[in-house]
């Protein structure tokens, strides 16, 4: 375990199963504790109980989409330093201002590699 996920919370926030288990794994395996989310609702529910220290959040999903999640919990009472994010196929410059305007922190396409998701982790949680 590296120390930048010494007791740190990733929230993965994604409508696919299959992505959400294989990022998971990747962050296991790097040492960071993990909660999931299938749609923005969930993501909004479960940062309102326990903040996570950085959230991987999908855009395009069901129920919530993921630029309408960001507002949400940056809008709450005590998120607004939580780092979002956006974690996407969609590769639009536009859904990139659209992401980055409600809140988010990064965005960044989707799959990563595990030695891009371990750099991302480390740009924004080891001087946390």
């Amino acid at each position: 375990m590296t120390n930048a996920a010494a007791n740190r919370t990733i929230l993965v926030v994604d409508d696919t199963d299959d992505v959400r288990e294989l990022v998971r794994m990747q962050l296991a395996m790097l040492g960071y504790r993990v909660m999931e989310a299938s749609n923005g609702r969930e993501a909004v529910d479960i940062v309102s109980q326990e903040p996570p220290d950085l959230i991987l959040m999908d855009l395009s999903m069901p129920v919530l989409g993921g630029i309408e999640a960001t507002r949400l919990i940056r809008e709450s009472v005590g998120n607004s330093n939580v780092v979002i994010v956006a974690f996407t196929a969609l590769l639009s410059a536009q859904t990139r201002q659209l992401a980055l305007a409600a809140g988010c922190n990064d965005y960044v396409h989707k799959p990563l590699e595990v030695g891009q998701l371990a750099s991302l982790l480390k740009r924004y949680l080891s001087s946390a």
